[in-house]
């Protein structure tokens, strides 16, 4: 009896440690910390879309134009190592081994790097703003 309440308290202690491991930042940070990231290494057209009124899956939509395949690989990996230099966990990346479209999930952030051709066709920024919407996105232009 003793030593399942043992092995209890240390299964509490594991978690509970764990959980401190993981930090929480607000939403609007964490797209900050991303478009960061990716106007560091000069993404192009870098716009943050505010959909927490529309979708349940994520708050902010980071839409960015790489120049090429290697330089979407290369935004992707900073992304990535800036979520992860904070202490939040990554929960996926698709389409990287083609490079034309990478999405990375960052929980409460979704980034879309795209080459120019990708992004003209699909014109996310369309699907996702509406008009009563518009004035909750905020565009980080840079310059190209």
């Amino acid at each position: 009896m003793m030593m399942w309440q043992h092995s209890f308290q240390i299964s509490i202690c594991i978690q509970l440690t764990n959980n401190l491991r993981v930090i929480q930042l607000k939403s609007k940070k964490l797209s900050e910390l991303v478009v960061g990231a990716v106007d560091d290494l000069k993404g192009e057209k870098i716009s943050c879309i505010d959909v927490k009124k529309l979708t349940s899956i994520t708050d902010y939509m980071v839409i960015v134009t790489g120049r090429s395949n290697t330089h979407l690989k290369a935004m992707a990996d900073s992304v990535v190592k800036s979520a992860k230099d904070a202490g939040l966990d990554v929960k996926g990346i698709e389409g990287r081994m083609h490079s034309e479209w990478v999405l990375v999930d960052v929980g409460d952030v979704v980034v879309h790097l795209m080459t120019a051709p990708v992004r003209a066709l699909y014109n996310l920024e369309d699907l996702w703003t509406f008009e009563g919407q518009i004035e909750g996105a905020q565009d980080y232009v840079t310059p190209s």
